[in-house]
C-alpha cells in the first residue's frame, strides 16, 4: 500500500481529516467505513463528464465494496457553469434519489464541483454530510479545505454560499496524470500564494524545482511536498479562523484584483489560478509603490509565477468598472476596500489604507 500523510483541520466543532497519498481514490469506502458511515448509506456522487469518464467507475466500485450505495450525477463544470440553475440539478438529483439526512454527497472533481456540491450538501435538508475527493490541483491545495462553498452571482464571484465544512477530503496524486496543463499551471498559483503568505521554505524549494507547469516533469517528493504544505498551511489558517473574521482574510491574497479580472472579463476568459496569479502581480506591485516590500521581492514572485507558465499582465479593463467590481467585493467592510499585502516573502499584512488614486496609479503603471 502507498504511504499516505494525513493533516488535521483541527476546528472546535466537527473537525476533519485531510489525507493525502496515491491510490486513495480506490480507498474511498474504506475511509467511509472508519468514519462509521453504515452500510445501506446513499450517496450522491456528482463529478463533471471528463472526470467522471477516467475515474468515477473506481470511486463508485470503492463505494460499493463496502457496503454503500452510490449514484453518480455528472454535471457541466467551468466557472461559467457555477450558478443557481446548476445547483438546482444537484438538489433536483438528491430529491429524486431520496436523499435523507443520514444520506452524504460526494464531490469528484475541481473546484467548481466541490463548491457547488458543498453547497447543495449545505442546503439540503439543511445540511448533510459532503465528502470532497479533488480531481484538480486547484481544489487539491485550496477549494476543497475550509469549507467555502457557493456559486457566483452575475455581479460577483461566490456571492451566494454558505459556510459548510467536509467531513473529510481525500487526495490522490494520481488523478492529476489526466489533468490538462493549463488547469495544472492554475493550481500553482495558490500553491505559490501558500508560499508568500506564510511559508518562505515552500517558496525556496519551488525557487530550486526546475519545472512548476507540468506534474509530469516533477519528481514524486516534490509533488507531495507541494500538496502537504499547500494543505498545512490552508487547514492552520481555517482551523484558526474558520468563518473569515479576521486572519483567514491572507488566504484571498492576490484574489481580490483576481475576481475582478474574472468577473469583467466574463467567467471562463481566465481560469481561476490564472486571474490569481495576475492578482499576486498586481497586488505585489502596489505593495511596491506603497513601499511595503521590495522590487527584488516582487521580481522573485513575478520569476516564480512565470516558471510556473501563469500570466502576470494586467489586462486591459476600464478602470472605473475596476473600482466598481472591487466595491462589491465580499471582502469590502463598512464601504472600505481590504488588500492582503505582501511586506516580505512569507509575510503578508490586511490593510484598508489602500485608495482608489493607489489602485489607479498601479493598474496604470502595469500597462
Amino acid at each position: 500500500m502507498e504511504p499516505e500523510s494525513r493533516i488535521r483541520v483541527a476546528l472546535e466543532r466537527n473537525p476533519y481529516d485531510v489525507i493525502i497519498g496515491s491510490g486513495q481514490l480506490a480507498r474511498v469506502g474504506d475511509a467511509l467505513s472508519a468514519l462509521q458511515v453504515r452500510a445501506g448509506t446513499r450517496i450522491l456522487v456528482v463529478s463533471n463528464p471528463d472526470v467522471a469518464d477516467h475515474y468515477a467507475a473506481q470511486c463508485l466500485s470503492s463505494l460499493e465494496a463496502a457496503g454503500l450505495k452510490p449514484v453518480l450525477l455528472t454535471i457541466d463544470a467551468g466557472e461559467e457553469q457555477k450558478t443557481l440553475d446548476t445547483l438546482r440539478i444537484i438538489l433536483d438529483a438528491a430529491q429524486h434519489n431520496g436523499l435523507e439526512r443520514t444520506s452524504l454527497m460526494l464531490a469528484l472533481g475541481g473546484g467548481v464541483v466541490g463548491d457547488m456540491t458543498g453547497f447543495a450538501a449545505a442546503c439540503w435538508l439543511r445540511g448533510i454530510r459532503v465528502i470532497q475527493v479533488p480531481t484538480t490541483l486547484l481544489a487539491m491545495v485550496d477549494a476543497s479545505i475550509g469549507g467555502k462553498t457557493g456559486v457566483n452571482h452575475p455581479c460577483g464571484k461566490n456571492l451566494i454560499g454558505a459556510f459548510h465544512q467536509p467531513s473529510l477530503v481525500m487526495i490522490d496524486p494520481l488523478t492529476l496524470r489526466t489533468l490538462p496543463a493549463r488547469e495544472f499551471r492554475a493550481g500553482m498559483a495558490e500553491v505559490i500564494k501558500y508560499g508568500v503568505i506564510g511559508d518562505p521554505e515552500l517558496f525556496e524549494r519551488l525557487e530550486q524545482a526546475e519545472d512548476l507547469s507540468d506534474p509530469g516533469r516533477m519528481t514524486p517528493e516534490l509533488l507531495q511536498t507541494i500538496l502537504e504544505r499547500s494543505a498545512q498551511a490552508k487547514a492552520a489558517v481555517v482551523a484558526a479562523d474558520e468563518r473569515e473574521g479576521g486572519r483567514r482574510a491572507i488566504l484571498n491574497y492576490g484574489h481580490t484584483f483576481g475576481h475582478v479580472v474574472e468577473t469583467l472579463t466574463g467567467y471562463g476568459t481566465w481560469l481561476h489560478g490564472e486571474a490569481v496569479a495576475i492578482g499576486m502581480a498586481t497586488v505585489g506591485q502596489l505593495a511596491v509603490n506603497k513601499g511595503l516590500w521590495t522590487d527584488s521581492d516582487q521580481q522573485r514572485q513575478l520569476t516564480l509565477i512565470q516558471k510556473a507558465g501563469l500570466p502576470t499582465a494586467w489586462p486591459s479593463l476600464n478602470i472605473d468598472k475596476v473600482l466598481d467590481t472591487l466595491r462589491s467585493d465580499k471582502k469590502v467592510r463598512h464601504g472600505q476596500l481590504r488588500f492582503v499585502l505582501p511586506d516580505a516573502i512569507g509575510s503578508v499584512l490586511i490593510s484598508d489604507q489602500i485608495r482608489d488614486d493607489d489602485v489607479r496609479q498601479c493598474l496604470t503603471s502595469q500597462h
